[in-house]
């Protein structure tokens, strides 16, 4: 007995297989197309033309569930972190990462759909960045990051505006209690998320470097001390394990600035018999004071410490603060519609200089490791998320007033700020990233 066929006529197996032949070809062909799609053959690459459209590889997200086999870690290393400077504001359906009449931790001033503010469109906006993606902020992937620790804003009111927008985030999957605030207008408080245990805080210090601020009952400036870090900050410095230093628009105003015991200069202080020297290397030597002292703190002693320095956020007034239009836009610009120049980019230079400056002396100090959340751009572009009048309640409820204060500094919240902690948890992804691979 042989073996059964399927074919019902087995009498004349050449002329049969004759016949089947062109079926047979017609069959294999697809299935030989199928396999060169899938599997295309290895060609020898040119030396001189590059793949073309080829994106920079986004590392992974740590909340991944699966572990990487060797050959995928040897394949890490070679990752190339996003570059989320350059790019473009494009519409987002999916509109904003949370709701801003329901937080409760957001300033009054930068509530301003609460405020009566009805053009929300500003709202409908995500950045694009040109070669590679920002994915949608995951709230659960950046509480699992910094689970058991603390995590500290320090600077000016920009620094609050950014991490009132990342507390608005938060919440959205873990309540956080007010466990602590002082000061006027609770320039300094404390967070803590029990389902993690983690510590969110805000600290007041506009120069980073110790500083006398102007005020009515004294002088009509400011005093720097450029060789010594403000400790109503750094004196909590063993308590943190990541720093989020946000500082600018303080070091435009009058000051005069010392050096030891000595007065370096002053920046617009007629009358004072100082020497008017460029608050650019004043904004420098405050950063790599700052810099260089939690590096020597934290950096040397095996009590590693991350830092990021969120990059100068410009405003957008076109004309008098106190009159209405200051900020009228209600689009983001569009590229090419508006440069970066000027102090916009001086300012952001002189903090991308310090970043990288610091980074070279990593070596020195292994647990120390410092980022630029470069957003000077990004932030350019939106002159339409602003509070312009409506930091305050309903200002046109009766009627449009001759003069009306307008912020164009900061951001509405909901707004174009929360864009920065998008970015900031892409940079914590790779940073634990890196961590995890060195264990």
């Amino acid at each position: 007995m042989g073996i059964s066929s399927p074919f019902k006529d087995q009498t004349h197996p050449y002329t049969l297989s004759k016949k089947l032949l062109p079926y047979a070809l017609y069959a294999l062909f697809p299935i030989a197309l199928l396999r060169l799609y899938l599997h295309p053959p290895s060609l020898p690459q040119s030396p001189i033309d590059p793949l073309p459209n080829v994106n920079p590889i986004i590392f992974p997200s740590s909340s991944s569930s699966f572990s990487s086999s060797p050959s995928q870690e040897e394949e890490s290393a070679y990752e190339i972190p996003c570059d989320y400077t350059n790019g473009k504001w494009v519409r987002d359906k999916l509109g904003p990462l949370y709701n801003g009449t329901s937080c409760g931790t957001i300033k009054d001033g930068q509530n301003c759909i609460s405020h009566g503010r009805s053009d929300l469109g500003y709202l409908y906006w995500r950045w694009k960045p040109d070669k590679c993606q920002l994915p949608r902020f995951e709230p659960k992937t950046f509480l699992q990051i910094l689970r058991n620790k603390n995590l500290a804003f320090v600077g000016d009111s920009m620094a609050r505006n950014q991490l009132e927008s990342l507390l608005c985030m938060l919440a959205t999957v873990s309540t956080p209690d007010l466990v602590y605030r002082d000061g006027e207008d609770n320039k300094f408080r404390r967070w803590h998320f029990p389902s993690h245990n983690i510590s969110v805080s805000i600290h007041w210090s506009p120069f980073l470097v110790r500083g006398i601020e102007k005020s009515n009952s004294g002088p009509n400036y400011n005093k720097l001390y450029l060789d010594y870090v403000d400790e109503r900050w750094a004196g909590d410095m063993d308590r943190m394990d990541m720093i989020v230093l946000s500082i600018g628009h303080w070091f435009l105003h009058p000051a005069v600035f010392y050096e030891g015991d000595s007065v370096l200069g002053c920046h617009y202080c007629p009358g004072l018999n100082h020497t008017e020297v460029g608050f650019y290397e004043v904004f420098g030597k405050a950063f790599r004071t700052t810099l260089k002292t939690i590096a020597e703190r934290r950096g040397a002693n095996g009590n590693p410490i991350d830092v990021i320095v969120t990059t100068f956020s410009p405003s957008h007034f076109e004309g008098d603060w106190d009159k209405a239009g200051a900020c009228p836009k209600t689009r983001p610009f569009k590229e090419g519609e508006k440069l970066l120049e000027g102090m916009d980019a001086d300012m952001r230079r002189v903090e991308v200089e310090e970043v990288e400056a610091a980074k070279a002396n990593t070596e020195q100090f292994p647990g120390f490791r410092v980022e630029a959340l470069d957003v000077t751009k990004l932030s350019l572009m939106r002159p339409d998320g602003h509070p312009g009048p409506y930091m305050h309640p309903f200002p046109f409820a009766n009627g449009v007033k001759d003069r009306v204060q307008n912020d164009c500094v900061h951001w509405c919240l909901p707004g174009p700020v929360d864009t920065w902690n998008q970015i900031l948890l892409e940079v914590m992804k790779r940073w634990d990233d890196q961590s995890r691979r060195q264990v």
